[in-house]
């Protein structure tokens, strides 16, 4: 088997392609796009996958999980990878197009905020935090002896992250936040700016001690004033963490057969602990 990886700035704006390819026919070549979230375990779960099937190759891209959806409904990928469900408007568009869909639920994702190590809070609250993304907050003087601005960095109105948190905390994103291409860019500028706060997937940090460098990760205190953090994967398994959520799989009928070795590989037992060696949870 021969991997090779790919960039298509041209084609995916800010994707990344990457292809785990083997001499496989059209009935055993699949596409896969969407989830930033996804993406890495997406890599990890068809790399091993592959292993066990040589005639298999598997195309691999992100941008977020709208761009994944959008691909499905234009006939290009044949799994679309999200960190939430469907919107109605997008049940309707498959509707209209007569494109029946299976969904897969095969792991569970804890999104963490996070801000610059030298920031002096450990934990914050739902209100706050809500103020902070809204941009009622605009320096941590509230939270902390620092009078410096703060500094959203978020995502784009297509990441299935970006929805996820504005759905939770019922807000509308300050204009201000800036919007970044993935998980990795938001942690880079995280740890350059002192006034910085992210947010991303916890399973993209759970398990690098490098991507740990240089940022803290936040606690959440919830409703019941406790305060919980998104690397506890106790409170994860116990649903007691309030940014939790399911991570999608959605595939049109007509590419089912071809890729049901691959979604019964994330369920057997090696696909289950890679997952959560990667980071997320088992929630079959």
């Amino acid at each position: 088997m021969k991997k090779h990886i790919f960039g298509y700035p041209q084609i995916f704006l800010f994707s990344i392609l990457i292809l785990i390819q083997s001499c496989a026919d059209s009935d055993h070549a699949i596409k896969m796009k969407g989830s930033d979230t996804e993406v890495n375990l997406a890599v990890n779960l068809a790399e091993e996958f592959s292993k066990e099937n040589a005639d298999f190759s598997i195309a691999i891209s992100g941008g977020g999980s709208g761009l994944g959806i959008t691909a499905l409904l234009n006939g290009q990928a044949d799994i679309a990878n999200s960190s939430r469900p469907l919107t109605e408007d997008e049940i309707d568009l498959f509707k209209e197009k007569n494109i029946p869909l299976r969904t897969v639920v095969f792991a569970e994702d804890a999104t963490a905020f996070v801000v610059n190590k030298d920031n002096p809070i450990d934990s914050i609250n739902l209100k706050d935090l809500a103020e902070i993304l809204d941009g009622t907050q605009d320096s941590w003087s509230k939270l902390s002896n620092s009078n410096l601005p703060i500094t959203i960095y978020g995502r784009q109105s297509s990441s299935g992250t970006y929805s996820f948190v504005k759905k939770k905390l019922k807000i509308k994103f300050s204009q201000a936040a800036k919007e970044m291409t993935g998980n990795s860019q938001i942690l880079e500028s995280v740890k350059l700016d002192k006034s910085g706060i992210g947010y991303v997937g916890a399973g993209y940090i759970s398990q690098n001690t490098n991507v740990q460098q240089g940022i803290k990760v936040l606690k959440i205190i919830d409703k019941t004033n406790t305060a919980v953090s998104p690397l506890d994967q106790e409170a994860i398994r116990q649903n007691r963490y309030y940014f939790q959520r399911p991570l999608f799989q959605f595939i049109p009928e007509s590419s089912w057969e071809k890729v049901e070795p691959f979604i019964s590989f994330e369920k057997n037992a090696k696909g289950k602990a890679l997952i959560e060696s990667s980071g997320y949870y088992v929630i079959h």
